[in-house]
């Protein structure tokens, strides 16, 4: 299964955590945070990304289900 990987470049503040968390799957890239693929395999660690994330930039989508962050 594959999921998408989303940040919104209008709340996210760079703080890091993301690439941080998933180096392999996020890095700063100027003034905002990127997915470095926008789709990925199932990784726990996207999650862990999106949860850890200060400005809650980060989606995780599993088709149009929203599986990150977790509530």
């Amino acid at each position: 299964m594959t999921w998408n990987v989303e940040i919104d470049p209008r709340q996210c503040i760079a703080s890091g955590s993301c690439a941080a968390v998933a180096p392999d799957l996020f890095v700063l890239d100027g003034s905002h945070a990127r997915p470095r693929q926008e789709r990925i395999e199932e990784d726990e660690r996207a999650l862990d990304a999106a949860e850890v994330c200060p400005a809650l930039a980060i989606t995780v989508r599993n088709g149009a289900e929203v599986v990150g962050p977790r509530p």
